[in-house]
């Protein structure tokens, strides 16, 4: 994708934004999208390009840092709670309670037995945030080995990215298969009807950006809608399921 026609398509799909904000302010509706993937994978420049034009007051980014002592402590998803929607809001969370089923999990950051509970409530919850009609998304950005490797070392290089290199970046390429276990696990005990799986591949991060907002514009209702902007490649963005994690589909 050139640089002309990727600003005159993310121009097009922000004017959808906001008309679907519009939308959801006025109709009171509360939205929920959550953005999941390895380190390097994009989740901050996809939600840059979501939010960019949203207005900020009925707009949130939650991107929660380490556990507190009172946090660990606590119900696993008490955290969380506060920062779901409210009527009239739109709420994106760079990472989410699905730290358990990855990061938690590969470094030992989490017991077995809490890795355990952690799937067996995490549908239960999901089930009581749709049944309150809040309108919620989980996308999974799908990353190449190489193409993280090539990211974390631009990481180290640039001084403007030097914010985005933590410990656990130094750790990602090393426990690459644990990460890979660790998600097709994820996927397989957590993609539930009311709440599936959307799986992006963002090795072109143009495509990602545009194919993931087509994708979720062309999901939701809202006034004013152009159908014919929505078109979205579904080799790009497409649901999870285990024929495309068994025909390599999914990055291994």
């Amino acid at each position: 994708m050139d640089k002309k026609t990727y600003k005159k398509a993310l121009y097009d799909l922000q004017v959808e934004l906001v008309k679907f904000q519009r939308d959801v302010i006025a109709n009171e509706k509360k939205v929920l999208l959550i953005f999941e993937g390895r380190d390097a994978a994009g989740k901050d420049g996809i939600i840059k390009r979501f939010t960019e034009h949203l207005s900020p007051r009925e707009m949130r980014v939650v991107a929660l840092g380490k556990p507190s002592d009172k946090d660990r402590r606590s119900w696993y998803f008490q955290r969380y709670v506060p920062h779901l929607p409210s009527g009239e809001e739109i709420v994106f969370f760079n990472r989410s309670w699905y730290n358990r089923a990855g990061v938690e999990k590969v470094f030992g950051f989490c017991s077995e037995e809490e890795h355990k509970l952690f799937m067996e409530e995490v549908g239960d919850f999901e089930h009581l945030l749709t049944r309150s009609k809040i309108i919620f998304f989980k996308y999974y950005l799908d990353i190449s080995k190489e193409e993280q490797q090539r990211r974390l070392e631009a990481r180290r290089n640039d001084p403007l990215k030097q914010w985005k290199i933590s410990p656990l970046d130094e750790k990602a390429q090393e426990k690459w298969d644990d990460y890979s276990k660790a998600r097709d696990e994820m996927f397989i005990k957590t993609d539930f009807v009311f709440a599936p799986w959307i799986v992006v591949h963002t090795d072109n991060k143009k495509e990602a950006r545009i194919n993931t907002m087509k994708h979720f514009l062309s999901q939701v209702e809202y006034e004013g809608k152009d159908e014919s902007k929505l078109l979205y490649d579904n080799d790009i963005v497409f649901p999870f399921s285990k024929e495309a994690l068994d025909e390599g589909k999914i990055f291994p």
